[in-house]
């Protein structure tokens, strides 16, 4: 199957063609006929399927056919992520892919001067991406107005209500227009994402490529069993034995990143540390750096890492278990894209051994244990089984009471954790986690 069989025109296919990409993945080729219908949609996918074209390509394709310019500030269409990052990501995809085409996209995010932001806002936009609180912040500002919007995406939703950012989405509904399509991307349709698109979608067509909890097949998968103070050898160990180029590697907390990093720049490997400190700029420097080959190493923790996007990263290591269960598959979705294969290998010591249970029956997977002589534990690794996965009882419907009352203590937004400008107009850089985070 092509891409101009799923509806696309010429331009918009010769923009993808100049990508190298001939044939669609089966997110695209499920999903952008799914969005070209004007229905609303629900699409479930893992990382690194090229779920950000399925869409993408059909947003340009709408907008580009009989193209007529917004209105001054207006948008036509929101395409709403949890992390600057992952905006970021997007909106480099609108611009690779709208070449062709008198289509305007612009991204918004804090941790920035919201300044130019309101600039480019000026002239209209067709498609912008934004993360919630500063798309919240422009709107108080009345820089961006939506009575032209036709389209909203939810991307990465699942992530969107892991960082509490639920009331900042409900808020952002009540001042969108009633007629709109509504699309919904996720890596799962958990029933916290399907009792959230209960409120959104209507009578969406639903699109799913990817069973709940997996992780690429092409992605090898092992663990070593050491001692912490072991764990930055190791790493150097498998870097400098194996020539590793280039491998991410995360870390539970923000401190953890940084001086792994230094330690790994003292050994002569290029490293760079990304987490919800660091500036805007030097998220975007590392990053772009990492990507080109100037850094072999970089050190991440989950939040930062959302949004990274190479296609061909060989290596991920989990220098850290992750505290849930699920960000594994997170974190392992970074390698192993597009078809390309990839290892992920986890640090793994005796204070672990339950998250590796809990990961392990997640994705109903052992993973393999190796040896590193002189640097793996002289213990064995508890043997660990596979717990049978239960079916889950429906919930019973809550009263409708219970469902506006007050947000769990746990919820916290991250988008601007900790990084930009207090000048710059950005509320959001004023919020604090209720406990230390990464």
């Amino acid at each position: 199957m092509s891409f101009s069989s799923l509806g696309l025109s010429s331009p918009l296919v010769s923009a993808i063609e100049a990508k190298g990409y001939k044939t669609p993945t089966p997110i695209q080729e499920q999903g952008i006929p799914a969005v070209l219908s004007g229905k609303d949609v629900m699409a479930a996918a893992q990382t690194g399927t090229g779920k950000t074209a399925a869409f993408t390509l059909p947003l340009i394709e709408r907008f580009a056919t009989h193209y007529k310019a917004p209105r001054a500030n207006h948008i036509k269409a929101l395409v709403l992520t949890p992390t600057r990052e992952l905006a970021a990501q997007v909106a480099a995809n609108v611009d690779e892919y709208k070449t062709n085409t008198d289509i305007r996209s612009h991204v918004v995010f804090g941790g920035v001067s919201i300044n130019p932001q309101m600039k480019n806002l000026r002239r209209g936009v067709d498609i912008l991406v934004a993360t919630p609180g500063r798309l919240l912040d422009l709107f108080s500002q009345n820089a961006v107005k939506f009575a032209d919007l036709e389209v909203l995406v939810l991307d990465e939703a699942d992530r969107m209500l892991d960082m509490g950012f639920i009331h900042d989405i409900k808020r952002i509904l009540k001042l969108l227009p009633q007629k709109r399509q509504n699309l919904l991307f996720s890596a799962t349709f958990s029933d916290d994402i399907r009792h959230l698109a209960g409120s959104i979608v209507n009578d969406p067509i639903e699109v799913s490529v990817t069973p709940k909890n997996t992780t690429a097949s092409n992605v090898e998968h092992s663990v070593v069993f050491l001692e912490k103070a072991n764990k930055s050898k190791l790493l150097s160990h498998l870097i400098e034995s194996n020539n590793w180029q280039q491998a991410l590697v995360f870390s539970r907390t923000k401190h953890g990143a940084n001086r792994l990093a230094k330690q790994l720049t003292s050994k002569g490997i290029t490293s760079a540390a990304i987490h919800g400190n660091k500036s805007q700029g030097a998220r975007t420097k590392a990053l772009k750096e990492f990507k080109s080959g100037e850094l072999r190493i970089l050190v991440a923790t989950d939040i930062a890492a959302r949004g990274i996007d190479i296609d061909q990263l060989p290596n991920v290591v989990n220098y850290d278990l992750p505290n849930v269960a699920e960000d594994y598959v997170h974190r392992i979705g970074r390698t192993g894209r597009a078809g390309a294969s990839g290892q992920a290998v986890s640090f793994v010591t005796i204070e672990d051994v339950k998250q590796l249970a809990d990961i392990q029956n997640l994705i109903q997977q052992v993973i393999p244990v190796i040896d590193v002589p002189g640097l793996s534990s002289k213990q064995s690794l508890p043997a660990m089984s596979l717990k049978p996965v239960k079916a889950k009882r429906p919930k019973k419907p809550r009263p409708e009471n219970a469902r506006q009352g007050a947000p769990k203590s746990g919820a916290r937004k991250q988008e601007n954790q900790g990084s930009g400008n207090p000048k710059s107009g950005n509320r959001s850089n004023n919020r604090r986690p209720a406990r230390n985070k990464p």
